[in-house]
């Protein structure tokens, strides 16, 4: 390490850059190209985020229902309130709309009122014959009409939670996509192309107001808004931390440089995506501005380096060169701890935060190298800075505010210890407030017109979330016994009596409707079949569902009548009450279907979903864990020192805890985008850590080792650098706060608090403790000697080997 990043590495580096300018460029250039030709590659996820592992008993359970039943969500609702639609011309509409639906190539099914059959017993052939609900040539007679509408709501309960609800009217139709294109393009073009405009044209036409929702429609119209958010992310970062720059270097050419690189590396990291081949998902669209965020507080820092090396000396070259070389070790360690904190992600075992982890850190490395380069080859070419650039220097504002801070370092560290301690306590208590979400719908944007639709649906329906229970009979055909159908009413008497689901569907629902069609369409027979009456109802019944294409029970038995499938629907209000509901569910279970006879499955989207935030959350603080032990040994090898290691870690922990325990207090749940705030805060919060302690070893050394001394020359020299990078992170993470996505506001606002507290307390808490800690580094063997590899090098060094030189 003492010759790798020595003194004269980064002078070798520094000339190489320098004297190879044309060569160096024409790479950068070259490679922008290259991974511009990648971003014909990058594609959008068509499906939702997994957070479980695929090895997982709960993905090994979820797959084996897709594998009897196909994809589940792949049901899309359309409803209304409005009593006119039983007049002869909504209707009229409506059933061209439905009709439109229907001829589209996606549509497997549609099952609305306009073409709904009800059973009819036809017993010369000893069968149910399925015929129309409404006869299309009386649809224009209102008294039909309304007549057909009383029959519905009060003769067809076959029918009620599905297509209608009693109490308020409301009435909708199920359109059931092709399975094989829920999770293609194919599904966005529908939505978007097909049945959108069908929607708005129904409504132009007859002022009704239609509902739509169903996870395929929520899915499309969730990712089309994070597509529209990227670019908004991107020129609102590039704004806000340009106008910062600029605020601070009052430059233009320096400012110029910044959004050049910053610029550059966004490209980048949109042909990185396309070159490893992921997917655009709800993280990896962040990753462009993230990189503008990260990327801008390393222009700062280089470029608050040239200037306070040109305000010394005068000489724009040996300024230029010794930005490389006095600084080349501890840029380079800050972002190889940015990059740690992202990369710590990739252990959590989740495709999807790897995928983030690895883009992000490798592009917050391909950025470094570019600062590094480009920066010192741009003021190359510019003509040296003048008194109005170096102005920030003595800013007096600014001078004010940093003295402030060091007497408070320096005479009332007490206080500075009071402060912390009562914020920790507060933390504290914050944080036994938190709850964990496990919420699919929390966090989308609540302003829009598709999610006030949810909130229509969980009130007129309990919800369009499934869950799902599979039973395994474990022999062929063993469903359609009686004995099976009564277990799965029984548990389905239960499902009902939890009033966070909605009405549950399954063969049961045709079976008992079958009885009814059998007793003339009587609804006091929708019920199951005696024991008497099972042999010929349920021959009927088996006979009317041979026409698989009318039959819109086909998805709840499998082909062989060994798995049934019970569906419901669950309110999605926060998702804490899903593990107490699947656990009635479970506990009723077992004990009507034995394990010697019967395997039970529970699943479905908000379940997994449900799951899959605890174990992210369980993850994700083991990576922030790892994030604080490779913390740990870098400090203990800068050091050797446990008392560092102590000091570097305390004044991110309170942040984090700060943060923690705001979350509890604003009754901001744990989510998997709010998970994401600390392991990010952390990796950007120790860079100013690092940065300081690095100045503080060179300090100790320039000043014979006088702590007291070295710890105010350190923030002198580091203050001002730590405070412009902080700010800029802070509105830079600020930006996500523009989002119509709640856990994209909450990420965004939440980093930048944790980013703020980490400034006052590197500034504060930071040296503080220094002083306190290591009062004992008056005697030198305590720390073994500052060795020139990994710290900023003295004046006296740097001239030394250019004497040599």
């Amino acid at each position: 390490m003492n010759k790798t990043l020595g003194i004269g590495f980064w002078e070798y580096v520094a000339r190489v850059i320098l004297r190879n300018r044309i060569i160096f460029l024409s790479g950068i250039l070259l490679v922008t190209v290259l991974l511009a030709l990648q971003w014909k590659n990058i594609k959008f996820t068509q499906t939702e985020a997994n957070l479980i592992p695929a090895d997982d008993q709960i993905n090994v359970d979820y797959n084996k229902f897709l594998k009897n039943f196909g994809e589940e969500g792949n049901l899309i609702v359309i409803a209304t309130k409005d009593p006119k639609l039983f007049t002869p011309k909504v209707y009229t509409a409506w059933r061209v709309l439905m009709e439109n639906i229907q001829s589209n190539e996606a549509v497997d099914l549609v099952i609305s009122i306009n073409n709904l059959k009800k059973l009819t017993k036809n017993d010369s052939l000893e069968k149910f014959d399925l015929i129309p609900l409404i006869n299309p040539n009386k649809v224009q007679n209102q008294a039909y009409l309304t007549k057909t509408k009383n029959e519905l709501l009060n003769n067809l309960p076959f029918y009620e939670g599905l297509l209608f609800n009693k109490k308020s009217g409301a009435i909708r139709s199920a359109i059931y996509l092709d399975k094989k294109i829920v999770n293609t393009k194919a599904r966005k073009i529908f939505v978007l192309n097909v049945l959108i405009p069908e929607i708005e044209k129904f409504e132009l036409e007859t002022k009704v107001d239609l509902r739509t929702s169903g996870m395929p429609y929520i899915r499309t119209l969730n990712a089309k808004t994070i597509i529209d958010e990227i670019g908004i992310f991107i020129v609102a970062a590039l704004s806000i931390t340009s106008l910062i720059f600029f605020f601070f270097f009052r430059s233009f050419r320096a400012t110029l440089v910044s959004l050049i690189i910053v610029i550059i590396g966004v490209m980048w990291s949109f042909g990185l995506l396309g070159l490893l081949g992921y997917e655009i998902t709800v993280l990896t669209a962040l990753v462009p501005t993230l990189i503008i965020v990260i990327g801008i507080p390393n222009c700062i820092f280089l470029t608050n380096k040239y200037h306070q090396e040109y305000r010394i000396h005068g000489n724009k070259a040996k300024a230029l060169q010794r930005v490389i070389t006095k600084t080349g070790t501890a840029t380079l360690m800050t972002n190889l701890t940015t990059a740690l904190g992202f990369a710590t992600f990739i252990a959590t075992n989740n495709v999807l935060l790897t995928e983030f982890g690895v883009v992000t850190s490798i592009n917050i490395i391909a950025l470094y190298l570019l600062c590094l380069i480009v920066i010192p080859i741009f003021f190359s070419y510019i003509p040296a800075p003048i008194p109005r650039h170096l102005g920030h220097l003595d800013r007096e504002y600014l001078t004010a505010f940093m003295n402030w801070m060091l007497r408070t370092v320096k005479y009332n560290r007490f206080g500075i210890y009071i402060t912390s301690i009562s914020l920790l306590i507060l933390g504290i208590i914050g944080v036994f407030q938190i709850k964990i979400s496990g919420s699919i719908i929390e966090d989308m944007p609540k302003k829009t017109a598709f999610f006030d639709d949810i909130r229509f649906f969980e009130k007129e329906f309990n919800g369009v979330m499934p869950l799902e229970i599979m039973i395994d009979t474990k022999q062929k055909k063993g469903v359609m016994k009686l004995s099976t159908l009564k277990r799965m009413e029984e548990l389905e008497e239960t499902i009902q009596e939890i009033p966070d689901l909605s009405k549950p569907l399954s063969i049961v629902n045709l079976v008992k409707y079958s009885k009814q069609a059998y007793y003339n369409g009587n609804p006091e027979y929708y019920e199951l079949p005696t024991s008497q009456e099972q042999a010929f109802i349920l021959s009927y019944a088996k006979n009317a569902t041979k026409n698989s294409k009318e039959n819109i029970m086909k998805s709840y038995v499998d082909s062989t009548g060994q798995y049934a499938r019970i569906t419901t629907f669950i309110k999605d209000e926060n998702g804490e009450k899903m593990e107490a509901i699947e656990t009635q569910i479970r506990n009723k279970a077992e004990k009507l279907f034995p394990k010697s006879k019967y395997n039970i499955i529970i699943t479905g989207k908000a379940s997994v979903f449900q799951k899959g935030t605890k174990y992210l959350l369980d993850n994700l603080l083991s990576s922030l864990v790892f994030a604080f032990f490779i913390t740990s040994l870098l400090v203990a090898f800068m050091f050797r020192s446990f008392k560092m290691v102590l000091v570097s870690l305390i004044p991110n922990l309170l942040p984090l805890l700060l943060t923690a325990g705001l979350m509890g207090y604003l009754g901001i749940p744990l989510k998997p985008s709010t998970i994401l705030v600390f392991g990010i805060a952390f990796g950007l919060s120790v860079d100013d850590t690092l940065r300081f302690l690095a100045q503080y070893r060179l300090e100790l050394a320039r000043n014979e080792w006088k702590i007291k001394k070295s710890v105010y020359a350190t923030f002198n020299d580091s203050g001002i650098s730590m405070f412009y990078t902080s700010i800029v992170l802070f509105f830079g993470f600020s930006v996500f706060m523009l989002s119509s996505f709640g856990g994209t506001v909450a990420l965004g606002g939440l980093v930048s608090i944790t980013l703020f507290f980490g400034m006052l307390s590197n500034l504060m808490l930071l040296p503080a403790l220094v002083l306190s800690l290591n009062k004992t580094l008056s005697n030198e063997q305590e720390f073994i000697k500052p060795t020139i590899d990994i710290l900023e090098p003295t004046d006296e060094d740097v001239d030394k080997i250019e004497r040599k030189k």
